[in-house]
């Protein structure tokens, strides 16, 4: 891979961090990771009454193709541990691609998720794909409406009226 889409971000609020894809390596620090993730953050990533991500859950997490799977991880410079995760799931047809992404919520509120997005949306659009898209808790307001700001188009999720699917569709240069 030529560009392995590490980079150094820097939030709205001055916040900077490092992005890079995860590794097998990872696997502790991720899961070390989700424990200082809310129980209703690890709701909203997962979708599940999940109070704790497992072994095989990690795995599938840090042990990934790096072509149709992506997991970007966030981390602080010269603080060890992992701050936030960006997933990123394509199609067979490398057409849509599913957003997760969680934040330490020690770290919420210093405009991280936005950078992140931006980061995969960037990424995804690099890969060719068309679409762009995350499933949420009709619950999870704050997501919703920052993707909405993003450019995101929210609509009901079909068949579950607990969840919203919010789509946006990448324009190429």
């Amino acid at each position: 891979m030529s560009d392995d889409w590490s980079r150094e971000l820097v939030t709205r609020t001055g916040f900077a961090f490092h992005v890079r894809p995860a590794q097998t390596s990872d696997e502790v620090a991720l899961g070390e990771f989700y424990t200082h993730v809310t129980p209703e953050d690890l709701s909203f990533r997962f979708l599940t009454g999940l109070t704790k991500v497992g072994h095989d859950r990690l795995v599938e997490m840090t042990t990934i193709d790096h072509r149709k799977t992506e997991n970007f991880l966030a981390f602080e410079k010269g603080r060890p541990g992992i701050l936030a995760t960006a997933m990123l799931a394509c199609d067979d047809a490398m057409q849509i691609g599913e957003i997760a992404i969680a934040i330490r919520s020690d770290y919420k509120a210093r405009g991280i998720s936005w950078e992140l997005l931006g980061h995969v949306a960037d990424y995804a659009r690099a890969k060719g794909l068309t679409t762009i898209q995350s499933i949420e808790s009709s619950a999870n307001h704050a997501a919703i409406e920052m993707e909405r700001q993003m450019g995101f188009v929210a609509q009901s999720y079909p068949g579950d009226a607990t969840l919203m699917l919010v789509k946006r569709e990448l324009k190429h240069l």
